[in-house]
């Protein structure tokens, strides 16, 4: 488990992703959960940006600022605590019948094995995991 006194929070792909489109303002409301923290990204989030930039065949130029970012940032890896509650959020959520993409789930179990807050604004996927603290500028 990380500690507190880190000051760490996991940030979403979603989040994560927003300063790399230019003039996007979605990113801009969670500037004052950033400034002045440590940032985590999931292994989930490495490999979804990394798709995302080859998927769209983004330039030599746009994928290295991509890289430079990427390795600025603290990746929590995978690991048994991690899948220990991977397993136990996933099948609380399904005979809840309240189901999640496995992608976010575990970021979410990340997030929830390390007790760090998840900066996302996927309000409405992350808001019935038990022992996610949220961190979401999306409008309710």
């Amino acid at each position: 488990m990380i500690s507190d006194p880190l000051n760490i929070i996991l940030l979403d792909t979603d989040v994560f992703s927003y300063p790399m489109e230019p003039g996007d303002p979605r990113g801009r409301p969670y500037l004052r959960h950033v400034e002045g923290r440590t940032t985590a990204l999931s292994f989930i989030t490495v490999g979804e940006v990394l798709f995302g930039a080859f998927w769209r065949g983004w330039g030599e130029r746009r994928t290295a600022e991509l890289k430079r970012r990427l390795e600025a940032a603290f990746i929590l890896p995978l690991d048994h605590e991690t899948s220990l509650a991977y397993g136990r959020l996933k099948s609380g959520l399904r005979r809840q019948g309240r189901a999640l993409a496995d992608n976010d789930l575990w970021i979410a179990a990340l997030a929830v094995r390390h007790s760090v807050p998840l900066v996302s604004n996927n309000l409405a996927h992350f808001e019935r995991v038990p022992g996610l603290v949220l961190i979401s500028e999306a409008p309710k």
